[in-house]
């Protein structure tokens, strides 16, 4: 820090408070000028500086001038280990501020349209007629398990288009295992093994799968009728395919070594 005098208004200036501030705070003794010129124009130095910065400090916590006033002068008001204790302080206000942002960008993404996801999107790909009893379904099977939680949590936070752009990487994968399936790629072949590592790092967006709940899903895509209908209509015999591909890579190495979950 630079070693000068300063003047009441270099010092407002620098500080981003008004002169009558400082007057004020001369004024109750919680800060006081270093010295005055000839003429009685307040000078301020380095200490002085250091003294308004924890005062401004402890503005930012709301406290009353009395207050702060005390903790000034108190044994040790002066040191490090007070600033430390600032700083935490702030720290902890930034977190609950950060958190009450995230509740209010959450509120108008909701009041603006943009996270009320409608069941036929959050089902996209089963009939209409067959939405209502899938998500009834849905919530027999898993609504027990955290990945249903982690699921409901992470759409709920998705824009539309968020949504939308998931959906659209996921259609992606699966069109690149029928084309796979087509051209006669081995279910425990690299190139099968790397598109179902892309599909475990796909779901992350709803839930962290294990390995284990990979090879599952696998076995649900041939015994249940509406998700073994979709995949056949895709490709016949892509169902049994994808089976055995998930359950080949749930064994492997390439599955252990898989994107670590999210937080």
């Amino acid at each position: 820090m630079e070693d000068r005098d300063y003047t009441v208004h270099a010092l407002a200036g620098l500080a981003g408070v008004s002169v009558r501030t400082l007057h004020h705070y001369d004024s109750i003794g919680l800060l006081k000028p270093a010295s005055r010129t000839s003429a009685g124009y307040r000078l301020y130095g380095r200490n002085e500086l250091l003294r308004l910065q924890r005062i401004l400090l402890y503005r930012e916590l709301e406290l009353p001038l009395d207050r702060i006033a005390a903790l000034m002068d108190a044994p040790g008001g002066d040191s490090a280990d007070a600033l430390e204790g600032h700083r935490t302080l702030l720290l902890e206000r930034a977190a609950r501020i950060e958190a009450l942002i995230k509740t209010v960008d959450r509120t108008l993404a909701h009041l603006r349209g943009e996270t009320m996801l409608t069941d036929e999107e959050l089902y996209e790909g089963f009939p209409k007629d067959k939405v209502e009893s899938v998500k009834r379904e849905t919530e027999e099977l898993w609504g027990h398990t955290e990945a249903y939680r982690q699921s409901r949590k992470r759409v709920a936070a998705m824009t539309r288009e968020e949504f939308r752009a998931v959906g659209a990487r996921g259609a992606g994968i699966e069109q690149k295992f029928a084309e796979l399936f087509t051209a006669g790629a081995a279910p425990d072949s690299p190139e099968v093994f790397a598109n179902v590592g892309r599909f475990a790092e796909h779901l992350r967006a709803f839930y962290d799968p294990s390995p284990e709940m990979i090879a599952g899903l696998g076995e649900m895509y041939v015994a249940h009728p509406d998700f073994r209908a979709r995949y056949e209509a895709m490709v016949p015999g892509l169902p049994e395919y994808l089976r055995d591909a998930f359950a080949a890579w749930a064994k492997s190495p390439d599955s252990r070594a898989a994107a670590p979950s999210r937080a």
